[in-house]
């Protein structure tokens, strides 16, 4: 069944799982980008709170793995993204409900290593060093922070040096856990992400990103509880949702 903000349901239930398990009407079902996992979680009892009868009913993963969801028809009413990329292709695909898209949070990339970590980095550019054999990043293909790290990366013309140590995720969480728990010698996450971790990882510098990383949050057409939608979204902008979003290390768009 999908899963109510106390659980989060991971993308990679795929598609399938998620279309053959109908929502009730007033439920709320939110497809969010992987890192906005903790911040959605505290945001959604908040936002039941002043919708009584509404339950937000959240899906977390990568944004591309996400929209492949609701292009199969995945019953989502939001879709939040982490990059425009993507949300560019949900427009194209006419995915979105007219009017309704809108930015919401900025974040940052960083270059993590493991708290206990042997290898000693101090700059991006020591990604090159012979000592440093993986680097963990989400699959660009399907990752929008995967993508911000490649681009930042073939930037800054260590690409060619960085592809052969690549250790690819599915989703940012999964590359901050390789760090987390030292299978790497270093990845690149979002600063927001790096935060839950700070025990266990460290920030070696903020990288530098082709463009701004601004997450967009839009209704999907054909979802079965449109005005909650708008009201999410709302919320998101409210300067209570924004209160949630910064607490959790999120920037203002």
């Amino acid at each position: 069944m999908l899963l109510p903000h106390r659980l989060l349901l991971k993308a990679a239930l795929g598609g399938a799982m998620l279309g053959a398990l109908p929502a009730l009407a007033a439920d709320l079902t939110v497809s969010a980008a992987a890192s906005l996992g903790n911040a959605f979680k505290e945001i959604a009892p908040a936002f039941e709170a002043r919708h009584p009868g509404t339950r937000v009913l959240l899906n977390v993963g990568a944004s591309d793995a996400l929209l492949a969801q609701i292009s199969k028809g995945a019953p989502v009413d939001v879709f939040a993204s982490a990059d425009q990329e993507t949300m560019d292709r949900a427009e194209a695909q006419k995915a979105l409900l007219t009017g309704t898209r809108r930015d919401f949070v900025a974040n940052s990339l960083v270059l993590v290593v493991p708290a206990t970590g042997a290898v000693a980095l101090k700059a991006l550019t020591d990604l090159q060093l012979p000592a440093v054999q993986r680097v963990a990043l989400g699959k660009p293909e399907g990752v929008p922070a995967g993508r911000y790290a490649k681009g930042a990366l073939e930037a800054a013309r260590l690409w060619p040096a960085v592809a052969p140590k690549a250790v690819y995720a599915s989703n940012v969480r999964q590359a901050l856990d390789y760090v987390a728990r030292a299978e790497v010698d270093a990845g690149f996450v979002y600063a927001t992400d790096a935060a839950v971790q700070q025990e266990k990882v460290r920030v070696v510098a903020v990288v530098p990103t082709v463009s701004p990383i601004r997450y967009p949050v839009a209704a999907v057409a054909g979802g079965g509880n449109a005005e909650a939608a708008r009201q999410f979204i709302d919320y998101l902008l409210s300067p209570a949702g924004q209160a949630v979003l910064a607490r959790h290390g999120f920037q203002k768009p």
